[in-house]
């Protein structure tokens, strides 16, 4: 039997995915090296959020196999895998109490609970649950129930709570949805200068828009109906005739210091 590959972060290989009669993921395989940042790109029901939560440990393919971080799902503890990922998602932002204190929602992640209860924390832990929301530029938060907290100020909150317990791999699904203008490209600047800090985990951003790519990304996945149109390097996936097969429109894009953009063609 083929055993895991240790040499990716991500290893997917020939992955379909059925769920209640419906194929979500298609023949599918890709691969993340543990230095690489990579966007998943593609529309809505393409599969980008299905392939998320096969990298999260969180359900197994239905064909296939899925290789995360040395470890093969199916032949592993994924209560012990999962203690290796960070991720931020919707489901995972609709569990989180309204009356949650922002430090407390960051330093519970390391015991892997949402709302804190009678567990006890080591100093050391709250010093880096204060550190990490100082990174993502809102350590004055920390004091304020999580909602009162604007969508911008959640999502830096959410992303600050995925990396608590120091991850290999951290996965962001569609964490710029919702924010406006400002508040998004404060979020692509700290995504950033994670992307660019050389001890910093593997990054997975997904996303529908190529304007949502941080400087310091580099490689693309492009996902249309749960098969890939393509994968690789930047520079070789975001392209107008990639894009335009990947969204099913004629598209044009441009970039400009490290950032994308795209209009009908």
């Amino acid at each position: 039997m083929e055993q895991p590959s240790s040499e990716y972060a991500i290893a997917v290989t020939g992955v379909g995915l059925i769920r209640s009669g419906n194929p979500l993921l298609k023949d599918l395989t890709w691969r993340v090296a543990p230095d690489e940042r990579w966007v998943v790109l593609g529309p809505n029901g393409s599969g980008k959020t299905t392939l998320m939560t096969l990298a999260a440990a969180q359900q197994h393919p239905t064909t296939g196999t899925v290789d995360v971080l040395g470890e093969r799902l199916g032949r592993t503890d994924l209560r012990e895998l999962r203690t290796r990922i960070g991720m931020t998602s919707a489901a995972l932002a609709e569990r989180i109490p309204a009356t949650e204190r922002v430090r407390d929602l960051v330093v519970t992640a390391a015991w892997s609970v949402v709302g804190r209860f009678q567990e006890q924390y080591d100093p050391v832990d709250l010093a880096r649950a204060e550190e990490l929301l100082a990174q993502l530029g809102v350590a004055g938060l920390a004091d304020r129930a999580y909602g009162t907290l604007s969508e911008g100020e959640r999502k830096r909150v959410q992303i600050a709570r995925a990396l608590m317990p120091d991850p290999e791999l951290l996965l962001l699904d569609e964490p710029a949805a919702g924010l406006d203008l400002g508040a998004r490209e404060e979020l692509v600047s700290r995504l950033a200068a994670l992307a660019a800090d050389p001890d910093g985990p593997t990054l997975v951003l997904v996303t529908h828009h190529v304007e949502e790519i941080p400087p310091g990304f580099t490689h693309a996945l492009l996902l249309r109906d749960g098969t890939a149109v393509a994968q690789g390097p930047l520079a070789d996936t975001i392209t107008d005739e990639l894009l335009s097969e990947t969204f099913g429109t004629r598209l044009r894009v441009s970039g400009v210091e490290g950032r994308f953009s795209a209009r009908a063609a």
